[in-house]
């Protein structure tokens, strides 16, 4: 994905949320409780860029695909430098993420922008879930979301400290999407902290997941010769051969999955017995998204995020 003032919201549906031919395996995820709940709510935390409804009152405003999740993400920490844009997103080119993200505010507002999306996104759950529904998963969520802290978590910090919508369609999308956060910021630490770098940890993450190298990657805006960077890198660790993770990668992939659960151990805990509730009903809503062609329906682009 790159500017793409002239890609439609029906060119997206036919890449990414059209059924293949072949269905594609889910990828083998742990089933932790921090990342059964971060899949289960994926689906729903990006509704605010996949749903058609977030999309076009994006596109209303001027804005691409792509520059529009840019801008819409960003937005939540005010009017950034794109430096900061950059280190908060973590794994998307930063030469080509800087570009895109300092064109976009000059189209269109912070506020329009927010505002955009979060209409959208209520739009689009509106239409899938009922309201009883989406507040059973919104309130427990949202009350766990806040008894938490933001400590190193500056995209979760930043979007817990805007206002929360008031309708249960809205507060359901923040609090998926406050989770969705959560768990970024507590990766990009776990990444920071792995010592791999960010051509590395993409192709990793890739290959952990079952994608060829460079398929994943390429919606990171990362071309083949970065994507061949981050593999020679990885095969001189000995953590790929013959384009493929070796043991040593992928118990170093997993390690970095369980710190990543990690961080987010204060969220579980403060969830207690309604983490099975409400991973149950988000799973139910997920599926209806995809099956609405809402979101992607490749199992490892979910797992990916």
């Amino acid at each position: 994905m790159g500017k793409d003032r002239g890609v439609t919201y029906d060119d997206i549906v036919s890449i990414f949320m059209t059924p293949p031919d072949v269905a594609i395996p889910a990828p083998a995820v742990p089933d932790s409780s921090a990342r059964r709940l971060r899949d289960a709510l994926e689906p729903i935390a990006t509704q605010g860029w996949w749903s058609r409804a977030a999309s076009e009152r994006v596109a209303a405003l001027g804005l691409g695909f792509f520059d529009g999740y840019v801008w819409g993400r960003a937005a939540s920490l005010g009017t950034p430098p794109a430096a900061l844009v950059v280190s908060t997103f973590g794994v998307f080119d930063p030469v080509v993420l800087s570009a895109i993200y300092e064109q976009a505010v000059t189209v269109a507002s912070r506020d329009d922008v927010l505002e955009a999306r979060a209409a959208g996104a209520a739009e689009s759950l509106a239409a899938m879930v009922p309201a009883e529904q989406a507040e059973a998963i919104a309130a427990p969520l949202l009350e766990a979301l806040q008894s938490v802290d933001g400590l190193g978590r500056p995209l979760f910090s930043a979007l817990r400290a805007l206002p929360v919508p008031e309708s249960p369609h809205g507060r359901l999308w923040r609090a998926a999407e406050l989770v969705r956060e959560h768990r970024g910021d507590g990766h990009l630490a776990a990444v920071v902290a792995s010592g791999i770098d960010l051509l590395a940890v993409n192709v990793l993450t890739e290959l952990w997941l079952g994608f060829a190298p460079g398929e994943y990657s390429a919606t990171r805006m990362l071309g083949p010769d970065l994507v061949g960077d981050g593999l020679a890198e990885l095969e001189r660790a000995g953590l790929v051969a013959d384009g493929a993770l070796t043991d040593a990668g992928r118990t170093c992939r997993d390690e970095l999955e369980r710190d990543t659960d990690r961080s987010q151990h204060h969220l579980v805990e403060a969830l207690g017995d309604q983490l099975d509730p409400v991973v149950a009903r988000a799973e139910a809503i997920s599926a209806a998204i995809v099956a609405a062609r809402s979101f992607p329906t490749d199992p490892r682009k979910r797992a990916a995020g």
